[in-house]
């Protein structure tokens, strides 16, 4: 999972450079981009997994690929919006004088938008985290493989005891995603949780010891008195020397720290390296059983109706985890809540959310009321609010600042600075994160017609256990072209609505 992540995270900063409308370097680049993105969204990672299965057998790398390669088109489409809602003046600023496209990107775009970067890979974590439930259905090795195994056995309490776990490492990543966040935006959390509290304490010791290191500098250079000629040249220096202050150190160790648990898990993970090289003599041999395509002993009325009844499960999902979504999500930001308690609470509702895979809920949901169309929904629609919820808090808290205050300085309610600066502000990313939810809801309801969800998924469950992989890519090239249209919608609604 982590691996995976870490390999679209690189692989989706030029992806969407050239995909965004004001950083590409010619339509046909941003038109590459775009379809790369949509291309990459629109294959399940189920479908990925399977490919890469008969590719490389079982193991880990299948996982690591599919993963990897879903997530590039998540990550690079909200990195490609986030790029064109930034300020251009400090961009135009480079460009005028003389910096180059590297320096513009190095220095006027990517201080804009590493904090929303960030935050995409971090939710994409935790996304990875949860969808690895799936793949181990399709044989991929880990925690997924080991539910797979137990509810197929009928062995409820290990299965519920797996997703225990994973629960936990969801609350994990909400710890390690407020302290990052923190740290990158500059901002004292002020709730009670635990990622805020461990947050917190990470900021005071850290302000104590910049202000000790403050001082010393500032006494070794003469800075609480008016330089003179004398010291004018060495507070200079001191300025045009990174020192090494508590500040420098913490990130340095946090980097370091970063670096050995991603070498970490790619010695847990025991890749068999090797097979990356031999592996091209198969795709040929492999290419060829998925095509042409294929309904094979389905007619094109019952796949295009199927198809359509996993839209209709993502729209009516998509809807009821916006509307409470926006209610949860804002009640989540600090810069909206009334009190540390209510986004305390707020915080903690949605991790539990996200700490549910959705497709143990569907489970739990086909049990009560059957198989069909309405648990689907309904666990699409829990997920949904746990994951939209989240984005919706990160990006209201990432506003400006100044309009709010302007407005409570006016004299203005809370909830008139929340209709007029921070959700009028947070609009365009509202927008986005909706058709992102939708696009993943898309392919999450197939992932849930494999276990009864309703919609394409049985198919495709029956057309890959059959071997006939000339049918999976005919369903695929459906999703891709609902993506297709989803993807043209909402780059017309950022358009109105920037």
């Amino acid at each position: 999972m982590l691996c995976g992540t870490v390999l679209a995270a690189v692989v989706s900063v030029p992806v969407a450079y050239i995909a965004a409308a004001n950083t590409t370097p010619g339509r046909g680049w941003q038109a590459l981009g775009r379809f790369v993105t949509v291309l990459t969204r629109a294959i399940p990672d189920v479908v990925l997994a399977m490919v890469f299965v008969l590719i490389f057998s079982l193991g880990t790398l299948p996982g690591i690929l599919a993963i990897g390669i879903h997530s590039i088109g998540m990550i690079s489409k909200l990195f490609a919006d986030a790029i064109e809602q930034i300020d251009e003046g400090p961009r135009r600023a480079i460009r005028a004088a003389g910096g180059s496209r590297l320096q513009e990107f190095a220095s006027g775009i990517l201080p804009q938008v590493l904090p929303s970067w960030v935050a995409t890979v971090l939710h994409r974590n935790d996304i990875n985290l949860r969808g690895s439930v799936i793949l181990g259905y399709v044989g991929v090795a880990g925690l997924g493989l080991e539910m797979s195994f137990a509810f197929k056995s009928l062995d409820y309490g290990l299965g519920l005891g797996i997703a225990l776990v994973m629960f936990a490492l969801c609350v994990i990543m909400e710890v390690v995603s407020s302290v990052v966040r923190a740290a990158m935006l500059g901002i004292q959390p002020t709730g009670r949780g635990l990622g805020d509290r461990v947050a917190r304490l990470a900021g005071r010791a850290t302000a104590g010891r910049v202000a000790i290191a403050g001082d010393r500098i500032g006494t070794s250079v003469g800075l609480d008195t008016p330089p003179s000629s004398a010291t004018r040249p060495a507070a200079l220096a001191a300025a045009l020397h990174r020192p090494w202050d508590a500040v420098r150190i913490r990130n340095t160790v946090w980097a370091w720290m970063a670096l050995a648990i991603l070498v970490g898990s790619v010695i847990v993970c025991d890749i068999q390296w090797g097979d990356l090289i031999t592996v091209w003599a198969k795709i040929p041999e492999i290419a060829v059983l998925f095509w042409p395509p294929d309904f094979g002993s389905y007619d094109a009325a019952t796949m295009f109706g199927a198809m359509a009844q996993t839209i209709g499960i993502a729209l009516a999902a998509t809807l009821l985890s916006l509307v409470f979504s926006i209610v949860i999500g804002s009640l989540a930001a600090r810069n909206v809540a009334p009190n540390g308690a209510t986004r305390t609470s707020m915080r903690l509702l949605l991790v539990t959310i996200r700490g549910i895979p959705e497709v143990i809920l569907a489970i739990v949901l086909i049990v009560i009321t059957g198989l069909g169309t309405q648990a689907g929904t309904i666990a699409l629609a829990f997920g949904g609010v746990g994951l939209l919820g989240k984005l919706i808090a990160d990006s209201f808290e990432e506003v400006k600042s100044g309009p709010e205050r302007a407005l409570r300085a006016a004299g203005a309610s809370r909830s008139q600075v929340y209709a007029s600066a921070t959700l009028a502000q947070g609009t365009p990313a509202l927008i986005g994160h909706g058709f992102y939810l939708l696009d993943t809801n898309i392919r999450a309801a197939t992932i849930l017609g494999i276990v009864g969800g309703g919609g394409i998924g049985y198919y495709l469950l029956n057309a890959g256990q059959g071997s006939n992989y000339q049918m999976v890519t005919a369903i695929v090239l459906m999703i891709l072209a609902t993506v297709l249209l989803v993807e043209g919608i909402a780059v017309w609604m950022r358009r109105v609505f920037r």
